[in-house]
């Protein structure tokens, strides 16, 4: 996982929690081309790293679900240098802790949280010089909120880490986006739930990887299983798509337009 002296208040982490790890390991492997390895330790239970094939820093998790009636999804951790006092900085603007700071075995502290327009987030705090790679094919690229009253959020987020918030218009009648921003830079994304999305979805963090081809992905994720839920559309930064995986947790592929 990441190392907090690099990805403090930035994205540090992804995992799966699947129904069966042992078919999603093969699903992500056979998409990005992963190399999986599981611990063979007790107390990791099954859990599984990802790399992309001969490299050694880490690009995703795989687990079991710690609860068998709830769904398959994808979790995003933010990277924090004192998980333990994250409760209250959370809880001050106005979240709710799910899961108190907890120790992973030798790797770090993790703490789960619940922002007020009710998103799942963590936070990570790594023992150490960990690692977490991101931003290139077959790894994690982006984040993006989809919130019931997305201003709760804008409110929220830079009260807990500090983020700036910008916003800009999609198009007639589609509202604004959202851009958590670190000095300048964008590092999530946000957007107000669509009025039409089933009352009982709540709001939820989407997590991207990046891919070369997002139709080729798109199409080559459906084949092996997956529900397509959307598909590969345009946008002004690059092309994005959105799939239900066999187990039916929800991720994204992008690819994002070089710099001019």
């Amino acid at each position: 996982m990441a190392d907090s002296k690099h990805n403090s208040r930035r994205p540090a982490w992804v995992d799966l929690s699947s129904d069966d790890p042992a078919a999603s390991r093969e699903f992500y492997a056979a998409l990005f081309g992963w190399e999986i390895e599981v611990s063979d330790d007790p107390q990791y239970g099954g859990y599984a790293i990802a790399h992309l094939p001969g490299e050694v820093e880490d690009v995703a998790g795989i687990g079991k679900k710690a609860s068998p009636d709830g769904p398959a999804f994808w979790a995003m951790y933010i990277g924090t240098d004192d998980a333990a006092a994250a409760s209250a900085t959370v809880e001050a603007a106005g979240g709710t802790t799910i899961m108190p700071a907890f120790g992973v075995g030798d790797m770090g502290t993790l703490a789960v949280f619940q922002d007020p327009t009710g998103a799942f987030f963590s936070v990570w705090e790594p023992v150490g010089d960990g690692s977490f790679r991101a931003g290139e094919p077959g790894t994690f690229i982006w984040g993006e909120l989809s919130a019931r009253n997305i201003a709760k959020a804008h409110d929220f987020y830079p009260k807990v880490f500090g983020w700036d918030v910008a916003t800009s218009p999609m198009g007639e009648g589609e509202g604004d986006y959202t851009e958590f921003q670190i000095d300048g830079q964008s590092i999530l994304g946000g957007l107000e739930m669509p009025a039409g999305v089933p009352a009982e979805v709540p709001s939820y963090w989407m997590v991207y990887f990046a891919v070369n081809d997002v139709e080729d992905a798109f199409k080559r994720a459906v084949a092996a299983g997956a529900t397509g839920i959307v598909p590969a559309v345009d946008f002004p930064g690059g092309q994005f798509a959105i799939v239900a995986d066999p187990q039916g947790a929800m991720f994204g592929v992008m690819r994002m337009n070089e710099a001019s």
